[in-house]
C-alpha cells in the first residue's frame, strides 16, 4: 500500500491504477543501454512541412516515399525504420485515430506494406503540448482535460488522466506493429489549476519528468524491442553555437530514452560562404555539447540529413547532400536519421549512399567513434576519428577561412577517401593539409584502400587559394559599415560580416518562415558597387531561415570587375538596436 500511495503522490491517482503500474511491481528495471546496434531510420518530415509552408502528410505522399525507400534499399541502402512524423493524427481523435480527411482509410495499408517489407514503423507523439502558434493541432479527449494545465496549450503529466490514457495509446500502436516512439515538445512547467499554489516551479517540474520518466520506463519493460527517441524539451542549448557548453541535459534521460536528438538542422554562427557546410558545422558543435553533457557519441541523435523541397530544410533540395550524409554517420550516434524527398536521389546516389554506409556502419558497432581538435563553433579544424584493430578513418573539417594543417595521429599508409571539389588536399608525414571550409575523409591502414573511397563532390568548389585582404571598414552609419578595397588582379572576392549585440556575442536575425517570411538577405546586405554601378554578387543566404542567422558572405567572381579600380563594399543590418558589425575581405582563386 505504501508503493501505491507513492506512485499516487508522484503522478497522479488515474496513473496509479494504470495496469502498467501494477504490472510492474516487484520487476528490477535495469538501466537502458541505448540501442543494440546501429539503426537506419528514415523519417518524412521535410518531404512535407505543416509548420511553415504548410505542405501537409497525406496518406499518398507517405506511401511515395515508402516506395522510394524500397527502391533506395533495393540500390544498396540500409533502412530499418520508417517514421510517421507530427500530424498523422486526427485532431479530435487522442492519439488513437488518424487524420480523417489525409488518412482516410487509416494507416492499415501502411502498416501492413512496412510488415511485409521487413520495416519496423514509428509514429511521432507530443509530449504534452498541443498546439502551436496556429492553434490547436489536438483538442483534449475527455480522458485528458483533468490535465489541462494553467496553459491550456500544455498538459500535466503528473495529474488527471492524460498520462495513463497515453501509456495505453502507446500499447495499443506496439500491439499493430509500431516498434519506435518520437517524442518530441516537452513542457515540464505544466501543472493543473488545482495543483498551481501546492507546488514551486520546480517541484512541478520534477514531478513532471517523474511522472513521464515513470510510464516510458514502465513501457519499456512490457515491450523490450521497442526504440525510444526524444527530441525538444529534453535538455540541450541548441539556439547559437558560441555559448560556452553547461550542463543542461538531465542525465536520468538516458534511463528511458534510446538517444536524444541535438538540434534541428539549422545553420551556425561561423559565417561560410558554403552555407551547407555552415549547416554542418552547427550539427558537429551540437554533438560536442551532449557529449559534454554525459551522453555517450552512440547515444547522440545527430538528426542532420534533411534533404527536401519545403522550408523546414531551407528547400535545399540535394545541395551539398553528400558531405552531410557522410558527417551524420561519421559523427557516430547510433540512431542515423534520414529525414525528406527520397525521391531526389537517383540510382547511382543510392550507390554511392550504401558505399558511405558500409564505411561507417562497422565503425559505428564498434562503439569507436571519438572527436578530436577544437570545438567547432571555434572556427578552428576539428573532425571525427573512427578506429579498428585494422586501421583509422578521419573525416576532418576546416570551417575557417585559411588553409589549415591538422595532424593526424596515427602512423600507416594513408589515403585521401573523399574530398570537396576544387582545393586539393594532401596528407604528408601525419599532417593534412585542406582547404577552406573543406571536408576531408582520410583512411589510414586497411581503410587506406580503393574499396573505400568515395570520390569528390564537384558541386562544392573549394578555393585552390584564398588569402585574407587587408582593409579597414568603418562605421557608414546605425548598423552600417563600408570600406574601399582594392581587388587583386584574375582573383575573385569574398566578402562575409557578421552582427554582435551589446553582450559582444553573434546576434541572430530572424525574418520569419516561409511563405510570408522575410529572405535573410534583406536583414542582412552586402552591396558591392564600382563607378557608382552595382556589381552581381554570389550569395547563398538569400533564403527564408526559420532559426535565423547571425551573418552573411558573398562573392564577386574574377572576370565581372576592373580590378584596376577600387571597389566600394558596403555591409548593412537591418535590425532596430545598436549592433557592431565585423566585416572581412578575402581574394579567392577557383
Amino acid at each position: 500500500m505504501e508503493r501505491r500511495h507513492f506512485i499516487k503522490q508522484t503522478v497522479g491517482a488515474g496513473i496509479a491504477l494504470h495496469p502498467l503500474v501494477r504490472g510492474v511491481r516487484g520487476m528490477g528495471v535495469g538501466p537502458i543501454v541505448g540501442p543494440k546496434r546501429p539503426v537506419f531510420v528514415y523519417n518524412n518530415w521535410s518531404a512535407y512541412d505543416e509548420l511553415s509552408d504548410k505542405v501537409v502528410q497525406t496518406e499518398v505522399l507517405a506511401m511515395r516515399e515508402l516506395g522510394e525507400m524500397l527502391r533506395l534499399r533495393d540500390g544498396g541502402v540500409r533502412l530499418d525504420y520508417y517514421v510517421m512524423d507530427a500530424f498523422w493524427f486526427d485532431k479530435m481523435g487522442g492519439y488513437r485515430t488518424w487524420h480523417r480527411e489525409h488518412w482516410p482509410n487509416g494507416p492499415d495499408k501502411w502498416l501492413a506494406d512496412c510488415r511485409e517489407h521487413g520495416i519496423r514503423p514509428g509514429m511521432w507523439f507530443s509530449t504534452n503540448l498541443i498546439a502551436t502558434h496556429d492553434g490547436r493541432f489536438l483538442e483534449p479527449v475527455a480522458e485528458w482535460k483533468d490535465s489541462i494545465a494553467t496553459d491550456p496549450n500544455i498538459l500535466c503529466l503528473f495529474e488527471g488522466g492524460y498520462l495513463a490514457h497515453l501509456a495505453d495509446t502507446l500499447q495499443l500502436w506496439y500491439d499493430r506493429g509500431v516498434r519506435l516512439f518520437k517524442f518530441d515538445f516537452a513542457y515540464f512547467e505544466a501543472v493543473t489549476p488545482a495543483s498551481k499554489s501546492k507546488f514551486t516551479l520546480e517541484e512541478i517540474k520534477e514531478k513532471n519528468k517523474t511522472a513521464f520518466m515513470g510510464m516510458l520506463r514502465r513501457f519499456r519493460v512490457r515491450n523490450p524491442d521497442v526504440l525510444i527517441t526524444g527530441y525538444n524539451g529534453f535538455g540541450g542549448e541548441m539556439e547559437n553555437t558560441f555559448l560556452p557548453f553547461r550542463k543542461t541535459v538531465d542525465e536520468r534521460w538516458l534511463e528511458v530514452f534510446d538517444t536524444l536528438y541535438c538540434g534541428d538542422p539549422r545553420f551556425s554562427d561561423v559565417p561560410m560562404m558554403n552555407i551547407w557546410r555552415s549547416q554542418d558545422n552547427y550539427s558537429d558543435h551540437m554533438v560536442r555539447q551532449f557529449a559534454f553533457n554525459g551522453l555517450p557519441v552512440r547515444r547522440i541523435d545527430n538528426c542532420a540529413f534533411m534533404i527536401g523541397t519545403t522550408g523546414t530544410c531551407y528547400y535545399r533540395a540535394t545541395h551539398a547532400w553528400k558531405g552531410m550524409l557522410i558527417l551524420e554517420l561519421a559523427r557516430g550516434g547510433w540512431m542515423n536519421v534520414y529525414h525528406g524527398n527520397l525521391e531526389l536521389l537517383n540510382a547511382d546516389d543510392a550507390r554511392w549512399f550504401a558505399r558511405v554506409q558500409r564505411l561507417y556502419e562497422p565503425l559505428q558497432r564498434a562503439d569507436g567513434i571519438s572527436v578530436f581538435g577544437a570545438v567547432p563553433g571555434e572556427s578552428k579544424p576539428y573532425g571525427f576519428s573512427g578506429r579498428m584493430l585494422e586501421g583509422m578513418v578521419y573525416t576532418v573539417v576546416n570551417p575557417s577561412q585559411e588553409v589549415a594543417e591538422v595532424e593526424l595521429p596515427s602512423a600507416g599508409v594513408t589515403r585521401v577517401l573523399y574530398a570537396d571539389g576544387g582545393f586539393v588536399p594532401t596528407v604528408k608525414n601525419g599532417r593534412l593539409r585542406m582547404g577552406t571550409e573543406q571536408l576531408v575523409v582520410v583512411g589510414v591502414g586497411a581503410y587506406a584502400s580503393e574499396q573505400y573511397a568515395l570520390g569528390t563532390d564537384d558541386t562544392v568548389r573549394i578555393p585552390l587559394m584564398q588569402e585574407r585582404v587587408d582593409v579597414r571598414f568603418e562605421s557608414r552609419g546605425k548598423n552600417r559599415v563600408g570600406a574601399m578595397v582594392n581587388a587583386v588582379k584574375g582573383k575573385g572576392l569574398r566578402i562575409l560580416f557578421q552582427q554582435y549585440g551589446s553582450d559582444g556575442l553573434p546576434r541572430r536575425s530572424w525574418g520569419g518562415a516561409p511563405p510570408d517570411g522575410k529572405k535573410m538577405n534583406e536583414l542582412l546586405r552586402i552591396r558591392v558597387r564600382q563607378g557608382g554601378a552595382a556589381l552581381p554578387l554570389a550569395i547563398e543566404n538569400d533564403k527564408m531561415i526559420w532559426s535565423g542567422l547571425s551573418w552573411a558572405a558573398g562573392e564577386l567572381t574574377a572576370g565581372t570587375f576592373d580590378a584596376a579600380l577600387p571597389l566600394d563594399v558596403e555591409c548593412v543590418s537591418a535590425e532596430q538596436d545598436e549592433l557592431r558589425l565585423e566585416a572581412r575581405v578575402y581574394a579567392v582563386e577557383y
